[in-house]
């Protein structure tokens, strides 16, 4: 049996039960650096601090999946949020779920380059997914102590792919 998931567009609502979408639309911008920067506070709560956990800053630069694109494994992370960015302004996508071994559970969604995400505690997600190559973003994660990976590999008779 294989199931396709159909991709939507990501928005503050339409995500909202699986974390935070990350964008400048919707905040108040400060002048900042005698007027030549401007500064948009509180995009995202970063929640990373469990068993003495801190936060950690990272650079991901990820390449295209093959396509259809087939879904084998989701992840969560018990001790803290995940929070992606893009750093160039190329689409890109994120696959949330409510239970992995669920296909109705699946959503899939396409994000503008100018759109990040940060996933809420224990949200299972699929790691990076891009449409283009070399595409880079800026991760903030959690480091330190504890177990803040879990991993769910998808039983081999529900095959899903993501697509159009």
């Amino acid at each position: 049996m294989t199931r396709t998931i159909p991709i939507e567009p990501l928005t503050q609502a339409a995500f909202a039960r699986f974390g935070e979408v990350v964008e400048l639309d919707g905040g108040t911008p400060i002048s900042i650096n005698q007027g030549f920067a401007v500064r948009v506070d509180t995009l995202a709560r970063i929640d990373v601090a469990a068993e003495g956990g801190s936060v950690c800053v990272s650079i991901f630069t990820a390449r295209a999946r093959p396509r259809p694109i087939a879904i084998e494994l989701m992840e969560r992370h018990a001790l803290g949020t995940q929070l992606f960015y893009p750093l160039q302004d190329i689409a890109w996508l994120v696959l949330v779920c409510d239970a992995p071994q669920d296909p109705n559970s699946y959503r899939a969604f396409r994000a503008t380059g100018r759109q990040g995400v940060n996933y809420g505690r224990n949200v299972w997600h699929h790691p990076l997914l891009v449409e283009q190559e070399h595409q880079r973003f800026i991760i903030v994660d959690r480091a330190g102590p504890g177990a803040n990976l879990e991993e769910a590999w998808l039983d081999r008779e529900h095959i899903l792919h993501i697509s159009e």
